[in-house]
Parts: C-alpha cells; sequence; structure tokens
C-alpha cells in the first residue's frame, strides 16, 4: 500500500498552467504504476494519464493529449502533471492513483492506492 498527497491544484484562466504533483509514501514507488484521474461535478471519475515503472511509456485520454504531461520521479517519490492550454472543461477534482506491477492501466477499478484530490479551476 502507498499513501497519496496530492498538490499544486488552483484557479487559472484559460490558456494558462499547472503543474499538479503527487507524493508518495514508501520504499516500493518504483514498483507501482502510476496514473491520474479528474472528476467534474456531476460527472464521472474518468482517466486522465498514466506512465510506467520507468517513467519511459505514458498515455493520455484524447481529451489531453497534446497539451498535458505526465512524469515521475523515481528518487523522490513523486509523479507529476503538468497541464498546459488549460481550458474550462479541464476543470475538475484531479486525483493522482497507484498500482501495483508493470501493466499500465486505464480504468478506476484497477487502481489500488488514491489521494485525497486538489481541485482544478479554470476560468474562462
Amino acid at each position: 500500500q502507498v499513501q497519496l498527497v496530492e498538490s499544486g491544484g488552483g484557479l487559472v484562466q484559460a490558456g494558462g498552467s499547472l503543474r499538479l504533483s503527487c507524493a508518495a509514501s514508501g520504499r516500493t514507488f518504483s514498483s507501482y504504476t502510476m496514473g491520474w484521474f479528474r472528476q467534474a461535478p456531476g460527472k464521472e471519475r474518468e482517466f486522465v494519464a498514466a506512465i510506467s515503472l520507468s517513467g519511459d511509456n505514458t498515455y493520455y485520454a484524447d481529451s489531453v493529449k497534446g497539451r498535458f504531461t505526465i512524469s515521475r520521479d523515481n528518487a523522490e517519490n513523486t509523479v507529476y502533471l503538468q497541464m498546459n492550454s488549460l481550458k474550462p472543461e479541464d476543470t475538475a477534482i484531479y486525483y493522482c492513483a497507484a498500482r501495483p506491477g508493470f501493466r499500465v492501466v486505464f480504468t478506476v477499478y484497477e487502481y489500488v492506492d488514491w489521494g485525497q484530490g486538489t481541485q482544478v479551476t479554470v476560468s474562462s
């Protein structure tokens, strides 16, 4: 099990940028595939991005491809989500999630550990 704490959310104008961080506890962070999800009011939690154990492979939802970048620093036990060219429809609570093992997955149900979330609000 790993404990996750997100930070970096806030209010930004459309076209702006934010960088989310997710700090993980424990000494086995490098054995977890990591993902970012988001949930807007009245909507289901949806996949945003995922990254492999080493960070060599990354995956994105079509809605954020080309604007968001997921990365990880295994020495610092941290995963990041750089968000550029933000749009009002990106407004949501953003969650990081962890899954032990090498297989990268994309659904809520396949991730084991979750952070508490950080609010991102994009004004038009």
